[in-house]
């Protein structure tokens, strides 16, 4: 097999992977559910039409979506994946004007979201190593992604997600200990032990810490007090971050972040982010007003 070329395609890129509301069927809105909780006012069944969804596929009240209680909403992002599947996959066609295509594209979307995320964490990763064959391991799996969603509807149903998201999962963690292995370089151990992946570190008071090269994967961040501490090569992939406080904190350097992390955090104008993240709406100003 011939070695990739030394840069992703085009289309492997993070503004690829951002939303585009505008040019999606609300797949959204349609093809998951939701149970009537703290993030959502109501019971929706997988595969219906959220009740506040307009016939041109917007929101009735986008503008309001957390004060009337749909919190959930305003947290999810499907990293790109409902344009792709509105445009590219059905070519524009919507499954309210065409009724028959609405289980095909309701499935490929659950499939090319999660796709969608994977090609959101390999960007970094591909990025972030040191090792070019670390490097060209991660644009192997973009390029595999990538052949995947430009396949057809049925190869992307068929596809084997849990295969492909196994090897996506090792390499960004051998990349992730390599980043990280660089702010130990000189013997720091400043870390507590119980700072570990999947810590249940709810409400725990971490502010004002130096956590640089913590692997925190998948640890229970909710409502924890991060305000002004430095989270530089920390390992933050599937981190819960709900009603984490990151006022003051650092996170542009830190490992896999996503929007909706970011969106169901609470932080404000002093919160460093990423240079591919954007401030969430619902975040304040900053003390001075910026």
């Amino acid at each position: 097999m011939n070695a990739p070329s030394a840069n992703p395609s085009p289309s492997l890129d993070r503004q690829s992977l951002r939303p585009d509301c505008g040019n999606c069927f609300a797949l959204c809105c349609t093809a998951f559910g939701f149970t009537r909780s703290a993030d959502f006012a109501l019971d929706k069944p997988s595969g219906t039409p959220c009740r506040n969804l307009a016939p041109d596929f917007s929101c009735t009240i986008h503008e309001s979506l957390r004060p009337r209680g749909f919190r959930g909403c305003t947290v999810f992002d499907c990293f790109g994946a409902g344009q792709n599947v509105s445009q590219k996959l059905f070519a524009g066609n919507s499954w309210l004007e065409y009724p028959e295509t609405k289980d095909g594209m309701f499935s490929a979307f659950k499939v090319a979201r999660q796709l969608h995320e994977m090609l959101w964490y390999l960007v970094e990763a591909q990025e972030r190593t040191f090792d070019p064959d670390s490097s060209n391991c991660a644009l192997k799996l973009m390029k595999m992604i990538e052949q995947a969603l430009d396949g057809g509807l049925e190869a992307l149903l068929s596809l084997d997600v849990h295969d492909l998201h196994a090897q996506v999962r090792s390499t960004l963690m051998e990349i992730s200990d390599e980043v990280r292995a660089s702010y130990f370089a000189a013997g720091d151990d400043h870390l507590e032990p119980w700072l570990t992946p999947g810590a249940d570190l709810m409400g725990r008071q971490l502010a004002s810490r130096r956590l640089c090269g913590a692997d925190l994967r998948g640890a229970y961040l909710i409502a924890a007090d991060l305000r002004g501490s430095d989270l530089s090569g920390v390992d933050l992939l599937g981190a819960d971050l709900r009603d984490a406080r990151l006022e003051g904190a650092d996170l542009s350097q830190a490992l896999y972040v996503t929007q909706p992390q970011l969106n169901s955090a609470r932080g404000n104008g002093t919160t460093l982010l990423p240079a591919d993240l954007m401030v969430p709406a619902h975040w304040g100003a900053s003390p001075d007003g910026n």
